[in-house]
Parts: structure tokens; C-alpha cells; sequence
């Protein structure tokens, strides 16, 4: 019992080694260490360079999109593959790397390594990325691309048209922009004409 109150009673004493003060600095210190670390992290994988790093990427869609007017422009303004990948705001950003575990899960399985298996499944990826730009209202677009600030007027007869409409029903970017940045993916199911010539 004796050693049971003499334990008590350090506890209820102030270490000399162990201020409150220092450990609350230390915990202070340590927050900031690994926050700055965390969102460094965040930041390295937020990169074309990083999102082209797998031979699954590089070789495939990274080599369709150099031919695509995001990458190549008369203006000079390029869109990398997180500006239209990954959300600016920093809650949607953190759910979106969530998310891209799954990628990393199916890059060990080997599921797209292969140009062949990427085809097979483009279809699949394409509708994923897809819903989510549909459920986001475009929201990495529109980053970017903004209606109100379009110049109807430099737009051809045809655009002018068919941005009036998509606005009437509102409709967002991905509904009309499909295969904007990539190659699409033969959509047989979508639409029988797309078979014609394969």
C-alpha cells in the first residue's frame, strides 16, 4: 500500500525532467514535423512526374494525351495529369488518395501491366473516372474551364449551340467531353456505330 501512495505522489508532483510545458511543446514540434512531412508526401505524389513513374501510365494514357491540346498548345497552358486527376481542395484531395490505394492494390496485381490488358479494361476505367466527374460536376474542369467566362463569340456556330443546350440541361463538361485527354475506349455497348471499321 505504502508503495502504491509513493507512486501516487510522483504523479501528482511535477518532474523536473518532464514540464507539462515541454511535453506540450514537444507535441507541438513533433505535430508540425509530421504534418509538414505528411503533406510533403502529398505534394511528391501530386506530380505528372510521379503519376507517369509506372510504365502503366507512362506507356499508355500518358502517351495519348502528349498528342491532346492539354498538353500542347498555342497558348503555352498545359493541365497535368493531377490538375484534371486530383481535387484542389484539400478534404476532396485527401478522399481522392484514398481512392488511388485501389490503384496501387492492382499495379502489385499486375491487373493493367500489359498494353493488352490495359485495353481490355479501358472501358472499365474510363466509366470510373467518368462517374466521378459527373457526381463532381466537372470540378477539375472547371478549375480551368469556367461557362461564364467563355467567349461565345470566338466559338464556332456549332460549340455556341451545343454549350447552350448542355447549360439548359444542365449538363456538365464530361457529359459531352468524353475522351478530351485520352483515347476512348471502343463503347460497343454504348453505341453499336462505334464497331463499324473494327
Amino acid at each position: 500500500m505504502a508503495n502504491d501512495n509513493g507512486m501516487w505522489d510522483r504523479l501528482k508532483r511535477p518532474s523536473s525532467k518532464y514540464t507539462m510545458g515541454g511535453l506540450l511543446l514537444t507535441g507541438i514540434v513533433a505535430g508540425i514535423i509530421l504534418w509538414g512531412g505528411f503533406n510533403t508526401a502529398m505534394e511528391a505524389t501530386n506530380t505528372e512526374e510521379f503519376c507517369i513513374s509506372c510504365h502503366e501510365m507512362r506507356d499508355n494514357v500518358f502517351i495519348e494525351y502528349q498528342d491532346t491540346v492539354h498538353y500542347s498548345n498555342r497558348t503555352g497552358v498545359k493541365a497535368t495529369c493531377p490538375d484534371c486527376h486530383v481535387p484542389k481542395e484539400w478534404t476532396y484531395k485527401i478522399m481522392r488518395k484514398i481512392q488511388a490505394s485501389n490503384e496501387l492494390w492492382h499495379k502489385m496485381l499486375g491487373s493493367i501491366d500489359t498494353p493488352e490488358k490495359f485495353e481490355a479494361k479501358r472501358l472499365k476505367l474510363a466509366r470510373n473516372v467518368w462517374r466521378t466527374m459527373k457526381k463532381t460536376d466537372s470540378r477539375e474542369c472547371r478549375n480551368c474551364h469556367d461557362f461564364e467566362s467563355m467567349d461565345y463569340m470566338s466559338q464556332g456556330r456549332r460549340a455556341v449551340n451545343l454549350h447552350e443546350k448542355g447549360l439548359e440541361k444542365d449538363q456538365t463538361c464530361i457529359d459531352c467531353h468524353k475522351g478530351i485527354a485520352h483515347s476512348l475506349p471502343a463503347m460497343y455497348e454504348e453505341d453499336p456505330s462505334a464497331a463499324v471499321g473494327h
